[in-house]
């Protein structure tokens, strides 16, 4: 189907057996921006065209997601561990064959794609130049182990993977609740379209259930140690951009980033919730372009 406001070629990195797909996509100083559960790299459309004519934009779907192969639990771990590994794997690729750079990289994350990008910085510290947060988080639940029901069923409960595997539930759920301004049908449409079967739904359902709550569920250590990981990017410039309409990040999470980098740069909207970059990319993408700008790279 035709996606709008999404005119990339996308190119594919192998990671053993399959193919992950990514856009690569201007040139200069590299940007990568990971993506969460159940958006793919369609959710950075705007931020590629407000930045691809200064900066290079690298933006992966994870395995499972949008473009990128999506393999049955037999196949694959769907778990944050393997996300990571993906990750590494994925810039190693692109550091030995595509000229990116072993320094100087700006991440953007949103949703899962900050626990994946931290975790994966954390380990390459050196790599990392300067951060961009959009609704996310890096560290264990501030809240301990409550989760909005709507997660709660997903995660535990054979209805809650009925719903998503067999009717979408997750992926038509965000698209539709997770703005203040409802996204027009094309645009919704999109962000389902990778979703069009149950096997293909498979990494929406796993993203859920790899929550790490407790120190029993499997990526909590990763989680944690992440987390205590977080303060030598003290030093990096930092721009957080949030919607304070987000039933799953909500304020405390903003709150914890506040507190551990109280020298980030801070934008927060009420008029914007779960999916910031669709209700605030008016606003956001100028941000980040003068951001980067106000904090340049060392030569």
């Amino acid at each position: 189907m035709a996606l709008p406001e999404y005119p990339y070629q996308p190119r594919t990195c192998r990671i053993g057996a399959l193919s992950l797909r990514y856009l690569d996509e201007g040139s200069g100083d590299p940007v990568l921006m990971l993506h969460g559960n159940p958006s793919w790299s369609y959710y950075y459309r705007k931020l590629v065209a407000g930045l691809q004519d200064t900066h290079r934009c690298i933006v992966p779907d994870h395995i499972g997601m949008g473009g990128s192969d999506k393999p049955g639990d037999a196949d694959y771990a769907y778990r944050l561990e393997r996300r990571v590994a993906d990750l590494d794997a994925l810039v190693a690729h692109l550091t030995d064959t595509q000229g990116l750079p072993r320094t100087g990289l700006t991440l953007v994350l949103h949703d899962w794609g900050g626990m994946i990008g931290m975790a994966w910085a954390v380990r390459n510290p050196g790599r990392v130049a300067r951060i961009v947060v959009l609704n996310t988080a890096a560290f264990p639940n501030p809240k301990g182990m409550r989760i909005p029901l709507s997660l709660r069923l997903g995660r535990d409960s054979r209805l809650g993977a009925w719903l998503i595997l067999q009717h979408n539930a997750f992926a038509r759920g965000a698209a539709r609740w997770g703005v203040v301004r409802p996204l027009a049908p094309a645009i919704r449409d999109a962000y389902v379209s990778p979703y069009d079967s149950p096997a293909h739904r498979l990494a929406t359902l796993r993203f859920v259930q790899d929550i790490p709550l407790t120190p029993a569920d499997p990526g909590y250590d990763l989680v944690q140690a992440t987390g205590q990981g977080l303060a030598q990017f003290a030093d990096r410039p930092m721009l957080v951009c949030w919607g304070l309409k987000d039933f799953v990040f909500d304020a405390r999470f903003l709150a914890e980033w506040r507190a551990r980098f109280p020298g980030a740069e801070v934008h927060a909207w009420e008029d914007a919730g779960h999916y910031v970059l669709e209700d605030a990319h008016e606003r956001i993408v100028p941000l980040v372009r003068d951001f980067l700008a106000r904090h340049p790279l060392a030569r």
